[in-house]
């Protein structure tokens, strides 16, 4: 099953889909509510749809050329919900990674090859907890963008690249566990050039916008996901290339991953909502591609039903930071 969240009529409604079949879940303004009833009843996210029972028929395809996708779940207050993720998960990650924090002395393995190096000897061990992750935040969800709006650089970003991924999306139950609503695409939108500066940049290169859906898989995704990460230029495509992900072409479970998040008592604050990005191995910026204004980046993959589109915009530089003393 598939969900989203979509504006009609005024209002936000939920998309339950199967197939090529896509209705209206009655009775219910959000999957935030939907996942809220299942995480606090113990019934599956499924019986909950089918409690609530379908509606009217929606185009989706036609929904999004509308522009009328939302993001596919949303939190009543926008900053208790998380955006994190981590890096060096994937089979073929390190070598991208480790090309824009090459050292000096050759001999000797960046730290990025050695994190990465720690991934393959124990990121997926029979009994958790593994070895962690790199590990970062975005930002909450006044920085989450839908499929369909732009992402936007800020004016001071020296780089505004695509990373295809998939997000795990989460909600606290009231006894403080994490719950699993599904899975998502992603667009975890970055400033490479600033990372290739230092890696001790790293997390300011992660302080942006990102946009995951629209539509969210409930249930297990497959082992081996395979998807298409393209940037068009005035309606040409300019780079493409496919990506990979699932946990066989990960260096780490998921579980591991989810385990090393969700160990911090900070992360399971009843009623937040958490979108935790689980790393990727392909950027244009790996390929010499320096995204512009206007441009639009497209990530599909078909268990995650429709794609993730979103251009690119810059914001005017605001100039310095200025601080008022009270």
């Amino acid at each position: 099953m598939l969900l989203s969240q979509v504006h009609m009529d005024g209002g936000l409604a939920v998309v339950a889909r199967e197939g090529s079949e896509a209705a209206v879940v009655r009775g219910v303004g959000s999957v935030y509510d939907l996942a809220s009833e299942a995480a606090n009843t113990g019934r599956s996210l499924a019986a909950v749809v089918a409690a609530q029972g379908l509606g009217a028929a929606v185009d989706l395809v036609g929904m999004a050329a509308a522009g009328r996708m939302a993001l596919p779940i949303t939190h009543p207050d926008p900053v208790h919900m998380h955006l994190t993720g981590t890096g060096l998960t994937h089979l073929g990650s390190a070598a991208t990674r480790d090309s824009m924090h090459t050292k000096t002395d050759a001999a000797d393995a960046t730290d990025s090859m050695k994190m990465f190096r720690m991934g393959l000897e124990n990121g997926k061990p029979a009994t958790l907890p593994g070895v962690q992750p790199e590990w970062f935040y975005k930002g909450n969800g006044t920085t989450a963008v839908a499929s369909g709006a732009p992402l936007t650089s800020p004016g001071f970003a020296l780089d505004g690249g695509e990373e295809p991924e998939v997000a795990g999306i989460y909600i606290i139950a009231a006894d403080g566990s994490p719950c699993r609503v599904g899975w998502a695409l992603a667009n975890e939108f970055s400033d490479h050039v600033t990372e290739r500066i230092n890696y001790l940049y790293l997390a300011h290169s992660k302080l942006r916008q990102a946009s995951f859906g629209p539509e969210i898989l409930v249930g297990q995704p497959p082992a081996d996901i395979r998807g298409t990460s393209r940037i068009r230029r005035g309606g040409a495509v300019i780079w493409e290339k496919p990506f990979l992900s699932g946990e066989a072409n990960m260096s780490h479970s998921f579980a591991n991953l989810e385990h090393h998040h969700f160990k911090y008592g900070l992360f399971r604050t009843p009623g937040d909502v958490h979108v935790h990005m689980f790393g990727t191995a392909t950027l244009s910026f790996a390929d010499g591609i320096k995204p512009l204004p206007g441009d639009v980046f497209e990530i599909e993959a078909a268990p995650f039903g429709l794609p993730l589109i979103n251009p690119l915009a810059q914001d005017a530089d605001p100039g310095v930071a200025q601080v008022r003393a009270l």
